[in-house]
């Protein structure tokens, strides 16, 4: 006789059916699923290649270079011994027995090797001196909260953008998109579009004055960075806060981005536009190095001031500006220190605001702009009428170069 099967209500066996599934997988609770390491390590290979493909290969092919040297001496001085070694065993039957060789005509273990060239000095090209073109006047002064926009060939101001409420400390212009980008002491961060002249984004995050902006160049990132001790990287469309620099333990001054440590405080940085180089300013020296290893170049000494800013052109033209209102002009491959002038301040200006605060070329590299501490913009570009009979260079090789660190 069969039995009777007890029915159920729907919930009671939904209910049911829970609870063993809670008890099978109890065990496993809070445990995460087994990582799959080939595909972890293809994941790492991408990601490293997407970001660092440029640099990667750069490490292991210096060190083979490296072991390749050793290698080649090595082989150098083997073969020096087994000559010796041949010439020892076959002076047995010689006419005149073989004594070996004298002290005195020794030869080194690297004698085979390619001579060295005797240390010199390169020559610096010939850059024609500078002298000032125009002066541009109309701001109120550096805390005006207004950001002008000057017509570069005659000199009139076409635009006035008004939105801060405090100092205006830095701007970039996109090269990629109609956009300008502005930070000041009100802790704002804009985006401007140059098509309507207004705001269009803002980026919130920094906790203090923002000191220095920087655009990178391929992509559509932005690094701010000031009295907080923090460089924030932003996405330029969605505003988000992608990363937040920490590290400095003061206010940042400088930064710079590029595709891809000084003792004492670093006021400007400036990367090269064809070369694979930058320069950084400090109260010393400017310093330059070599990427991506960072290798220290040369010091260019003599500017006697604090460096706020620094420009480069493609022509080897590096410019740097000082708190006093010197402006040095230095060939960039030699460090040579060709031209130095003394910015004027406009009447009714006191001397002590004869300061450079920031300096930049123009996409041609044939015109120098300078904003200054007498609430001016000045203009500066090269002299036509000069030559190298005029202003010859005043040059003195020197067999070796100190290099200070």
């Amino acid at each position: 006789m069969s039995e009777e099967v007890i029915k159920h209500s729907v919930h009671t066996l939904v209910f049911r059916s829970l609870k063993r599934s809670h008890d099978m997988f109890l065990s496993n609770q809070g445990l995460l699923p087994p990582i799959d390491e080939k595909a972890e390590k293809i994941l790492k290979g991408v990601k490293a290649r997407d970001s660092y493909g440029q640099v990667m290969d750069t490490v292991q092919l210096a060190q083979a270079v490296k072991q390749q040297d050793m290698r080649m001496q090595t082989d150098i001085t083997t073969d020096n011994g087994e000559l010796a070694e041949t010439a020892a065993l076959g002076s047995e039957g010689a006419l005149v027995p073989f004594t070996g060789p004298t002290p005195t005509a020794a030869a080194p273990s690297g004698a085979l090797a390619v001579p060295r060239k005797p240390p010199a000095m390169p020559k610096p090209k010939w850059h024609a001196p500078w002298k000032l073109f125009r002066v541009i006047s109309g701001h109120l002064g550096a805390a005006d909260r207004v950001i002008k926009i000057w017509d570069l060939a005659s000199g009139k101001l076409k635009v006035s953008l008004t939105g801060h409420v405090s100092t205006v400390r830095g701007l970039e212009v996109s090269s990629r998109h109609p956009y300008l980008f502005s930070c000041g002491e009100d802790r704002q961060v804009k985006c401007w579009d140059l098509e309507y002249n207004k705001v269009i984004r803002h980026y919130h995050g920094h906790l203090s004055a923002v000191y220095t902006i920087s655009l990178h160049p391929t992509i559509d990132v932005l690094v701010t960075a000031g009295r907080d001790a923090t460089a924030r990287v932003w996405d330029m469309r969605t505003k988000a806060n992608v990363h937040t620099l920490t590290g400095h333990t003061d206010t940042i001054a400088s930064l710079a981005c590029q595709a891809a440590e000084p003792q004492k405080s670093v006021r400007s940085i400036v990367i090269h536009p064809t070369l694979y180089t930058f320069a950084s300013a400090s109260p010393d020296n400017i310093k330059q190095w070599k990427c991506p290893e960072g290798k220290f170049i040369q010091n260019l000494s003599g500017h006697n001031a604090i460096v706020n800013c620094m420009a480069v052109n493609p022509e080897g033209v590096l410019v740097s500006g000082g708190d006093n209102g010197t402006m040095y002009f230095w060939d960039w491959r030699t460090g040579y220190n060709f031209q130095r002038l003394q910015a004027a301040v406009q009447p009714g200006s006191m001397d002590s605001e004869a300061g450079i605060f920031a300096m930049t070329f123009d996409n041609s590299g044939s015109r120098l702009i300078t904003t200054e501490a007498d609430k001016t913009i000045k203009i500066y570009r090269e002299d036509d009428t000069a030559s190298e009979e005029t202003h010859p260079i005043n040059w003195r090789p020197e067999i070796l170069k100190r290099r200070k660190f």
